[in-house]
């Protein structure tokens, strides 16, 4: 089954994403995570890689063990920063050959101290061509691309956002996965006007269960998703209390989820950070159980 069915005919898509882990101790916790989570049936699991490609080798690591270990279909992702045309495909062979059924393709933030994107000499500009260069060059994989329902925080108007993300999937993009959003209305909005321009591919939204309000507070900052009263107030006043700021958290992703279900989402993409508690508590209230 393709990533595409995995999203459609009646079926809930499921998926995870993980990041790679700088430590022995981390790796360790991100696998017990990986072990839990595979009671719910997912149809992918995901990798990222750090900045600048730093940890590709790490990535395809993981994605490997987690098909070796479960045999379920995984993605990684793969950006143009740092990359001329003939290392993107060297990984993809590389991706390839460990049997990875997807790839996420994106262009990549700006390396850390640069305000904007500049390719390296011989590289890719834009995703839409990466998407390309994978749809024509390596036609086993099937492509996800990023969709943003508050708009990139480059692109010159949501107008021109949208236009680029049905370029991606004019180019061969399978499936749209969202940035992280804490407003449905958002995301929604963002469905319909995709229907309205001609994307017809699958459009999964990326949901991040919050247990820490500093941390989403500064991940929220970097990628500029807005953080609504109805969502900051129970973590306000939690104030300090860990245990209320995960329950407050769990309490917000479930309804999130919940709501998005009940409008007929293709399945959801947990942001899990390598950790289970908090989606495994989201997954059971929304009536999702382990199999």
């Amino acid at each position: 089954m393709s990533i595409k069915e995995a999203y459609g005919s009646g079926r809930f898509g499921l998926s995870f994403e993980l990041f790679p882990p700088k430590t022995a101790e981390s790796e360790a916790t991100m696998w017990r995570t990986v072990e839990e989570l595979m009671a719910y049936g997912p149809q992918l699991v995901t990798c990222t890689y750090g900045a600048g490609g730093s940890t590709r080798g790490k990535t395809l690591d993981i994605v490997a063990g987690v098909r070796r270990r479960h045999g379920v279909p995984v993605a990684s992702h793969l950006t143009c920063v740092g990359s001329t045309v003939a290392e993107l495909r060297a990984y993809l062979a590389a991706a390839r050959d460990q049997g990875v059924a997807a790839i996420v393709a994106l262009r990549g933030d700006p390396p850390q101290g640069e305000q904007s994107f500049r390719p390296v000499a011989g590289g890719l500009q834009y995703a839409a061509e990466l998407v390309a260069l994978i749809r024509g060059e390596f036609p086993e994989f099937d492509i996800l691309v990023a969709g943003y329902p508050e708009t990139h925080q480059e692109a010159a108007s949501p107008a021109a956002d949208l236009e680029n993300l049905k370029r991606k999937c004019d180019a061969g993009g399978d499936v749209v996965v969202t940035q992280l959003f804490y407003d449905n209305g958002d995301f929604l909005r963002f469905r319909d006007r995709c229907a309205a321009i001609g994307i017809t591919a699958p459009i999964v939204p990326g949901v991040m269960p919050v247990t820490n309000y500093a941390q989403i507070r500064r991940i929220a900052g970097l990628c500029k998703a807005r953080l609504p009263e109805a969502f900051t107030r129970p973590f306000e006043a939690a104030g300090d209390d860990e245990a209320a700021q995960f329950e407050a958290g769990v309490s917000y992703a479930a309804r999130q989820v919940e709501e998005l279900m009940a409008a007929g989402v293709p399945g959801v993409h947990f942001y899990v950070l390598n950790r289970s508690p908090a989606t495994v508590r989201v997954l059971g209230h929304v009536g999702l159980a382990p199999r």
